[in-house]
């Protein structure tokens, strides 16, 4: 995959070109990234430590889900953050590349767990009695699997067709980060073709998925009619994390690249919802009424004081 293109780094416009505007966003952006840092590794570390949450799927594949929006946060934010430092903001060609990859990979991965969270759900509400069976640890390790090869394949494919684009002139994206269509505008070439193959390859794989969500989800919702009053506040209630996080992911990623290959001006503010508001939300709208995790999270606390003060006990 050799690229003949002249131009070795591109120059990013970012959010803003007002310094005052930039100041603010460096603050802002850079606690809404701390937040979700923490936020998604608390989940992981609650999880992992909790041999409860850690024996049921929905909780380990809870747990993947928020290692994957930390890991797609990291891909991105932190440059962007850096760059508000500077007046000039670049990315070299290969960082460019790695920065695209990282993002489609842990994207596409993220789509796969939450296919995996769905099905989860309805095994779950449609077949409890059959769920243990169902839902094995060879088949989370499956899912889990698949969910790393389909990131990779996925992304692989985008850059495949990006890096062979040549760049001979033009170096400005009007972005913060890297993305595809971005990038089609700069090439010297005919980029019909390729823009049509990131609608095939993301833009269709993200409708056709977010509609299967919203049918299976529609499923488990209809066939709450046959259970207790309880249990459907208990259904409703974590089936509908799981939908407000398949909204919020997937209808701004639609809306990118479901669409004739051009960029738009308010791109970058879609593009904030999936990258950086998105894994913010996700750990607070899992945990906001899932009493099991934040139990979880209270012990562990617990735990955490009690060896604190076991240890100045002992000095």
């Amino acid at each position: 995959m050799q690229n003949q293109s002249l131009v070795t780094e591109f120059i990013l416009l970012g959010l803003s070109q007002n310094p005052n505007i930039q100041k603010i966003e460096f603050v802002v952006f850079s606690c809404v990234y701390l937040a979700t840092l923490g936020g998604n590794m608390l989940i992981v570390v609650t999880v992992v430590c909790s041999p409860a949450l850690l024996g049921s799927p929905v909780y380990f594949f809870l747990a993947f889900l928020s290692f994957l929006d930390a890991s797609f946060s990291s891909a991105m934010t932190p440059k962007m953050i850096v760059d508000l430092l500077h007046e000039r903001k670049t990315i070299s060609f290969e960082g460019c590349m790695v920065q695209l990859f990282a993002e489609h990979f842990f994207g596409g991965a993220e789509v796969i767990v939450l296919m995996a969270m769905a099905y989860d759900r309805y095994v779950a509400i449609c077949k409890p009695l059959r769920y243990s069976s169902i839902m094995t640890w060879r088949l989370c390790g499956v899912l889990l699997g698949a969910a790393w090869a389909g990131g990779f394949l996925h992304s692989i494919i985008q850059i495949f067709f990006t890096v062979r684009l040549p760049f001979c002139g033009p170096n400005v994206i009007d972005h913060f980060l890297c993305d595809l269509y971005p990038l089609l505008r700069l090439a010297c070439a005919d980029t019909h073709v390729s823009g049509l193959l990131v609608v095939a390859n993301s833009g269709s794989i993200c409708i056709i998925i977010f509609s299967f969500l919203l049918v299976s989800y529609g499923v488990i919702l209809f066939s709450l009619r046959t259970h207790s009053s309880e249990g459907r506040r208990k259904a409703l209630s974590t089936c509908g994390a799981h939908v407000a996080v398949v909204v919020l992911f997937f209808v701004p990623c639609i809306f990118i690249y479901a669409r004739p290959p051009t960029a738009l001006s308010f791109d970058k503010i879609v593009a904030i919802f999936y990258t950086i508001l998105s894994p913010l939300l996700n750990p607070l709208i899992y945990t906001f009424r899932n009493k099991e995790v934040k139990n979880a999270m209270r012990k562990l606390w617990n735990r955490m004081m009690a060896s604190d003060e076991k240890e100045k006990v002992i000095l």
